[in-house]
């Protein structure tokens, strides 16, 4: 009996890692960037370290949707960092509730329409001529069937 339920535990446990498991290689394209707690990362300075589960499990919905990781080019910014890149006072980034983000190889309009549909959206930022969306999850405005959307989506 012992060794059933050991068998058992043991399979749940892999099975919560096999969705890291169907993009752990994520090839060449990816060389480039590093990794801050298992995330894909433009650069050094970027802190994906207090992500809010929601958040979590919503980049985890693009690279399931897309097949490939996702590269985070701003997660969580201190008060200092927000305002010398003239983010907003009340930023989500400041909650661990926002990352910008891009997957190589996929087209910024899909990643866009994909954040529209997508439910744990709550706020979309699409600003034009930059390669990345912004995406949070806030609550969502009583009435809103899609993400609260800002700069050019």
């Amino acid at each position: 009996m012992f060794r059933i339920l050991t068998v058992i535990a043991a399979a749940l446990l892999l099975a919560g890692c096999f969705p890291l498991f169907l993009f752990a290689s994520s090839g060449d394209g990816y060389r480039s960037y590093g990794q801050n707690w298992g995330t894909f990362v433009s650069g050094s300075h970027v802190d994906t370290f207090c992500m809010t589960p929601k958040l979590r499990f919503l980049l985890w919905d693009f690279e399931g949707y897309f097949g490939k990781k996702v590269v985070v080019s701003s997660g969580y910014r201190n008060p200092w960092h927000n305002a010398a890149v003239g983010g907003q006072d009340q930023s989500y980034h400041l909650k661990c509730m926002a990352a910008d983000l891009f997957i190589p190889g996929v087209d910024k309009r899909k990643l866009i329409a994909f954040a529209k549909r997508n439910s744990a959206v709550g706020g979309l930022g699409c600003y034009p001529g930059r390669s990345f969306i912004h995406v949070d999850v806030r609550d969502r405005p009583r009435g809103h069937n899609g993400p609260v959307t800002f700069s050019g989506c």
